[in-house]
């Protein structure tokens, strides 16, 4: 069995736009990734380690511990063996409070790409593949989080591109969702549940390509 971790945010975590709540594991894009590869014949066990407010390497002034960079290469150790790393963040470096553009947030992807592959994991282990998936573009932001995200759908321009060009320079796989959905038709910003479902297949499709190209 090959296991998977996802290392994300809310939108991975599965907040129902709106409210407090979470979609169960098989409403969530990773348990719809999971169930799609186990489908497909490939024995994988996704981990799912998605907070709420996740930024790639800055903190939030409002609430402590959510810099993606600390307790990363931890992480990893805690979860070895791993075949591969998800690395789904950036939405939450947008927010109102920061004055962040894309390109500083894939310097925060390449920083947390560098972590992964430097992780304290035991001797025999491998070093899992990384593939980073850039989120859909914040929308006009609506209802609770508008002023949270306020100016944030003029910040994330350009925000594929400056992944994918990151992901060339490291050697890192890169999958844009927002090839294949948008943010939230409710909020503007997380997954509704449909949204959550197309993610989670379209993911499936791209690790299974990883699989053929390498053999772990």
């Amino acid at each position: 069995m090959k296991q998977i971790l996802v290392y994300s945010d809310s939108l991975s975590w599965g907040i129902i736009p709106t409210t407090r709540k979470r979609l169960e594991f098989k409403q969530r894009w990773p348990g719809i990734f999971e169930a799609t590869l186990n489908a497909r014949g490939h024995e994988t066990r996704v981990i799912e380690d998605c907070l709420n407010g996740r930024r790639t390497v800055w903190e939030d002034p409002f609430r402590p511990g959510r810099n993606g960079l600390v307790g990363l290469a931890q992480r990893i150790e805690v979860s070895s063996p791993l075949a591969l790393v998800v690395l789904m963040l950036g939405t939450n470096d947008f927010q109102s409070m920061h004055n962040y553009n894309a390109w500083h947030s894939a310097q925060g992807i390449a920083t947390l790409v560098s972590v992964i592959r430097q992780a304290p994991i035991e001797p025999g282990m491998p070093v899992p593949q990384i593939l980073v998936v850039a989120p859909p573009l914040i929308r006009t932001p609506k209802g609770s989080i508008a002023h949270k995200f306020e100016g944030g759908e003029v910040k994330c321009l350009g925000l594929a591109e400056a992944y994918k060009q990151v992901c060339s320079e490291c050697d890192g796989a890169f999958f844009d969702a927002g090839t294949v959905t948008n943010s939230s038709n409710v909020d503007g910003v997380h997954l509704d549940a449909d949204q959550h479902a197309k993610l989670g297949l379209a993911i499936a499709e791209a690790v299974e390509t990883i699989l053929a190209k390498n053999a772990f």
